[in-house]
């Protein structure tokens, strides 16, 4: 399992993922209210690493902008596809 640390912007125009080696910014355009950007957040993480949802999951921060997220892949695999979605 690796762990990635993720910087949410909710109510966003449209709904995208960026990663610039460091840190994996994501924009989803659900309103941070009653989970709803959680949910929306881990969908376009799992669509953008090739995962499913439930290989993903908020390990802190659910209430906060910046969150710890866990993914179901080894360390290296999920280097090696952050690569793929830096821009």
């Amino acid at each position: 399992m690796a762990r990635i640390t993720v910087a949410v912007t909710p109510r966003a125009s449209r709904a995208r993922i960026e990663w610039d080696g460091e840190l994996l910014r994501a924009w989803v355009t659900a309103p941070p209210a009653e989970g709803a950007a959680n949910a929306a957040l881990i969908a376009l993480v799992a669509e953008s690493l090739g995962v499913s949802r439930r290989a993903v999951r908020i390990a802190s921060g659910a209430s906060a902008r910046r969150k710890l997220l866990e993914v179901d892949l080894e360390p290296g695999e999920l280097s090696r596809r952050l690569e793929a979605l830096r821009r």
